[in-house]
Parts: C-alpha cells; structure tokens; sequence
C-alpha cells in the first residue's frame, strides 16, 4: 500500500517539473495553491524579485468556517482574486501546485475567474 508520505513525494516531483515550465513575472504573476487536509492557502507571487504580492488562505481572522471544502475553497479563491485586483493584478499564470485540477483546487480556481482573474 502507499502511505500519505509517498504520495506528497510524488506530489513535490510533480510540482517541482511544472515549476521548471512556469514562473510569474511582474506583468503576469504565478497564483500558487498549497492545499492541506483542513486549509487551503493560496498566493500570488512574482518570481522575478522573489515576492509575494497578495496572499489569502481559510487561515486567518476574517474565516470562522471550516477550511477543508468546496466551499471554503471557493471563497479563497474570490478573496485572492479581489485582493489581486485592488493591487492592479488582472492577469495571472495558474500554478496548482502539483495537485490534480480537480475538487478544493478547481473550485478556487472558479472562484477566482468569477471574480476577475484572468488564466
């Protein structure tokens, strides 16, 4: 059988390829996603000087609700995509972070191009 530990392994391989292909620059920043069991966080950060420009996560004062869903992951992603956008940021490269595009991560994603992000 394969433990948790192996598979965030492969996980880490996984994410370190695509990162070999995508970075955010100034114009076009990279949206990372790091999702855990109870939490989702995610980031948008410029490569180039090696900052982060806006970050949200279901970790923090202003979310009361369980962090480990759809929902809440959603919610993330329309609360990056409005921070991004009072900081000018409209056009982003979407970095999943080596996860499948699928649950908590699509629905961030979702809820960020509904909220005005471009990728």
């Amino acid at each position: 059988m394969t433990s948790r530990k192996d598979a965030n392994i492969i996980r880490k391989k996984r994410h370190a390829r695509v990162r070999g292909k995508i970075s955010g620059t100034a114009d076009c920043p990279r949206l990372n996603v790091y999702r855990s069991l109870k939490n989702i966080y995610a980031q948008i950060i410029d490569d180039t000087t090696g900052t982060t420009l806006v970050a949200a996560s279901t970790v923090g004062k202003n979310f009361s609700e369980y962090g480990g869903n759809k929902a809440a992951a959603k919610k993330v992603g329309e609360t990056i995509a409005k921070l991004a956008l009072e900081k000018g940021i409209k056009d982003v490269v979407f970095d999943r972070g080596g996860y499948l595009y699928h649950g908590r991560v699509k629905e961030l994603a979702e809820g960020a191009r509904e909220a005005g992000l471009n990728f």
